[in-house]
């Protein structure tokens, strides 16, 4: 596609209908299995608008982060990095009262954290590079969702009492690419 480039398009054992992602300098669109792909193909045609718009959108959103505040150290040592993001997790958990299942540190493409509907939560290596309140806002952030799924009033209000002003801290983190190293 002119100005977007080469988009990928290849069958997801997972996918459950046609999607497309969009990233700064790459496109992908994910065909369920036993889907022929030239739905997929079909559907890239159909929003090519949509597809440039998102594009151009994410391409000066990435050259205004790597030009601005949002760079971080690099990540030297990760055991160190995962011992401090499991300690400060464990940590807030005690003191708020939060029990959580279990967690794994990877390094994550997309997501600062996660958590599962049993409890277990799963954090970004690259929080150790975040300023320190940043990555108490993301770590209380799933530290909540073990008691309140989704992004309700409740859950707002829960952690604002945690932390404060949730929703600015959400976007100071906003700031920062998850996809960091």
């Amino acid at each position: 596609m002119d100005g977007v480039g080469e988009i990928l398009v290849e069958h997801s054992a997972r996918a459950l209908r046609v999607s497309i992602t969009v990233r700064p300098w790459r496109v992908r669109v994910a065909v369920p299995a036993g889907m022929p792909l030239s739905r997929g193909r079909e559907l890239a045609l159909a929003k090519e608008a949509w597809i440039r718009g998102h594009i151009d959108r994410m391409r000066s959103l990435a050259r205004a982060r790597a030009s601005t505040a949002g760079r971080l150290p690099p990540l030297e040592d990760p055991p160190a990095a995962r011992e401090r993001i499991v300690g400060r997790l464990e940590e807030l958990s005690r003191l708020y009262g939060f029990p959580y299942a279990r967690v794994t540190v990877r390094n994550q493409k997309t997501r600062w954290g996660s958590c599962s509907v049993r409890g277990a939560i799963s954090l970004n290596i690259n929080l150790a590079r975040l300023p320190e309140e940043l990555m108490d806002y993301v770590i209380l952030h799933e530290l909540v969702h073990t008691r309140i799924r989704g992004h309700g009033s409740e859950f707002w209000s829960r952690l604002d009492m945690l932390v404060s002003d949730a929703r600015s801290l959400r976007r100071a983190l906003s700031q920062y690419s998850a996809e960091l190293g």
